[in-house]
């Protein structure tokens, strides 16, 4: 089986020649390819050549069009302040002081910010791999999507005092997700994966989940779905146990489960939805490869009747880890079919 084939058998509870395994290697990719990270996500073609040599060192399953969560409220209009080796972050807020979201225009994806170089590195990745690896583009979820656009005290307090400027808040936030994402199908990603950690519940209760953010989910993953998306995949970081039921309903197939969350209570409440993970994030940094290849081992063993598992981080793999405890979570997967 190629990379894309093992993905999708996982997803299907098909069994795979070995468990997929896919390293959220982000801005690691500049860091292995000693590039600034500034320069990295500001250069589609310069984030799919390092995103190209970190698979050639590790040789995983899937690589990343992806620069950083600034992306969509850069092109709708927020001004960001960029750093040399860190992710840049929002000096101000498009949506400044509560401005309405009627006044924006849904940034064109082909021409607005930093979105055509998204879609290059898209489009270089798909070139380069084909259908033998999985090219995975990104998308923020709507909840995370508003709080970029107006700062997220201000959106939680939108929520509770203006409800119906906050639902066309919301919608923007869709219309815009939906355009970007299916704009990186086009471009050759096999699937945007949809990331939204300000839909937390350490950000808001499951109830206000299921009100606002389920539906448009819900929409979202049904537009990429009909555009051709490979896998529904929802990556929301953080104690998500009290929102898992409600996946199935928005459409997920693949999960993304971070460290706080066990996997038996993942695999209990979604017996038919693929998950991922839950290695911790910080981990690749203080650990020692063979703790990592230990607690790899361990998920392999925990998954290994039920099937549909993607072996991964919990969430992104910081730009600084370290190079062989990346590897040592790639060998596990290797080494155990």
């Amino acid at each position: 089986m190629n990379s894309v084939e093992r993905v999708k058998a996982a997803v299907a509870f098909q069994p795979p020649d070995r468990v997929p395994v896919i390293a959220q290697v982000f801005g690691h990719a500049a860091m292995l390819a000693r590039v600034p990270l500034s320069d990295y996500i500001r250069d589609g073609e310069l984030l799919a050549r390092c995103q190209l040599q970190a698979l050639q060192y590790y040789d995983y399953d899937a690589v990343f069009a992806l620069m950083d969560v600034n992306v969509e409220t850069e092109a709708a209009g927020s001004v960001l302040t960029y750093r040399s080796n860190q992710y840049p972050f929002v000096r101000s807020y498009a949506l400044a002081d509560g401005a309405n979201p009627d006044n924006l225009s849904i940034p064109d994806p082909w021409q607005a910010g930093r979105m055509p170089e998204l879609l290059k590195a898209a489009r270089i990745l798909r070139r380069e791999v084909g259908d033998d690896v999985l090219v995975i583009g990104c998308v923020l979820g709507p909840m995370t999507l508003a709080t970029q656009l107006l700062g997220i005290e201000t959106t939680l307090y939108q929520a509770i005092d203006e409800p119906e400027q906050f639902a066309r808040l919301l919608d923007f936030a869709v219309a815009v997700i939906t355009r970007f994402g299916i704009a990186q199908i086009e471009a050759g990603a096999h699937l945007p994966i949809v990331f939204d950690p300000s839909a937390s519940p350490e950000v808001i209760p499951a109830s206000f989940y299921r009100e606002w953010v389920l539906p448009r989910l819900e929409q979202i993953f049904t537009a990429f779905k009909q555009a051709g998306s490979a896998v529904n995949w929802l990556h929301t970081a953080g104690p998500v146990t009290p929102i898992l039921p409600f996946y199935p309903q928005a459409g997920v197939e693949l999960a993304n489960i971070d460290f706080s969350v066990h996997p038996l209570d993942a695999m209990r409440t979604l017996p038919r939805t693929s998950l991922n993970g839950n290695i911790k994030s910080l981990s690749f940094i203080e650990a020692t490869p063979e703790e990592i290849a230990d607690e790899a081992s361990r998920l392999l063993s925990l998954f290994a009747d039920r099937g549909g598992f993607v072996l991964s981080s919990g969430c992104e793999i910081p730009p600084e880890s370290k190079p062989e405890n990346i590897a040592a979570m790639v060998f596990a997967a290797r080494q155990d079919r």
